[in-house]
């Protein structure tokens, strides 16, 4: 085959690489992004940001409105509402990333919760099963006083009984009267 007919067959031939393997490929781990989003939205969310928002929009409106060299940003003050647009089209999707993770936490932290209080409870029925059979076997023992009643029960038979085989001995040694 000639080069030309080789190069023609090569570009009729798909190749193995597709038009978006030439692209570089900018790879982010997602935890790290991720914590760059809880960051920003944390930022955002305090009082110093607010401090240095206000600061740079009353520069920024006041430099557009008294400043001695050329205004660029005039009245309606376009170019501002752009910079806001732009930082609210970017700071809400990192603040609800931002909130996904937190109740990815929370869901993890929830489900643990429901674990350790499933493992305590069973760990209470346990134990309520395990004092409910000591006081049944305590109930069945003797206890002292128990012990105390019946022994005098006891010597007090044997002591009649001792007095009736006294009486039946006097009455057999007793003579017959007759």
């Amino acid at each position: 085959m000639t080069d030309t007919a080789h190069s023609q067959e090569r570009l009729s031939t798909p190749g193995t690489r597709s038009r978006f393997a030439r692209r570089p490929h900018v790879h982010f781990s997602q935890e790290s992004f991720g914590q760059f989003a809880e960051f920003i939205a944390r930022f955002m969310g305090s009082p110093t940001f607010i401090m240095w928002m206000t600061i740079f929009v009353l520069g920024w409106i006041s430099l557009n409105v008294v400043g001695t060299w050329k205004h660029w940003d005039p009245y309606p003050f376009i170019l501002l509402n752009l910079a806001f647009s732009t930082q609210a089209s970017y700071s809400a999707p990192l603040i609800l990333l931002a909130q996904n993770r937190q109740e990815a936490r929370d869901k993890l932290s929830l489900d643990d919760d429901r674990r350790v209080a499933a493992q305590s409870r069973a760990d209470m029925d346990f134990l309520a099963r395990e004092v409910a059979s000591l006081r049944a076997s305590v109930s069945e023992v003797a206890t002292r006083d128990f012990v105390r009643s019946e022994l005098r029960d006891q010597l007090e038979e044997l002591i009649i009984e001792l007095d009736h085989a006294r009486d039946a001995d006097s009455n057999d040694q007793a003579p017959a009267k007759g």
